[in-house]
């Protein structure tokens, strides 16, 4: 295999990993948000203090989470804008339910975790999708 075809090759498994990651971490936020939403007493009770339109953000944006890991894994240009506007959009929630936080209201303070590392772990994609485009 010559230089030019490992270089070509390495981004786009590479890329084909992320996507993958990207769509488990989807399918696993809808189920896992699903449950709380539309799941038992029990699984709602086992949630604790959850902030309900912190889960339903998150379980929406799992179906989005899917979205752009297939626009990646097939190469579509627009999953660097979905990929953008997720980290927006979570931002936002983040900082709605850090209103929430400092006026006294009730959650989890896993809540506080999740958002933080779905905040990251969307930045980080957002910027492996952007590497990718200029590199290509």
């Amino acid at each position: 295999m010559t230089t030019a075809k490992l270089q070509a090759y390495r981004p786009r498994s590479y890329l084909k990993g992320v996507a993958l990651l990207v769509m488990v971490f989807g399918v696993v936020t809808v189920v896992s948000g699903g449950s709380v939403l539309f799941g038992t007493d029990a699984v709602r009770e086992m949630a604790g203090r959850f902030v309900p339109f912190v889960v339903w953000f998150n379980f929406c944006a799992g179906f989005f989470y899917i979205a752009v890991g297939l626009a990646i894994w097939l190469g579509h240009r627009w999953a660097l804008g979905l990929s953008v506007a997720i980290v927006m959009a979570t931002a936002l929630v983040a900082t709605v339910f850090g209103i929430l936080v400092i006026k006294g209201g009730a959650y989890e303070m896993r809540t506080a975790g999740a958002l933080a590392l779905r905040l990251w772990l969307w930045v980080a994609i957002a910027l492996i999708v952007l590497r990718a485009r200029r590199s290509s």
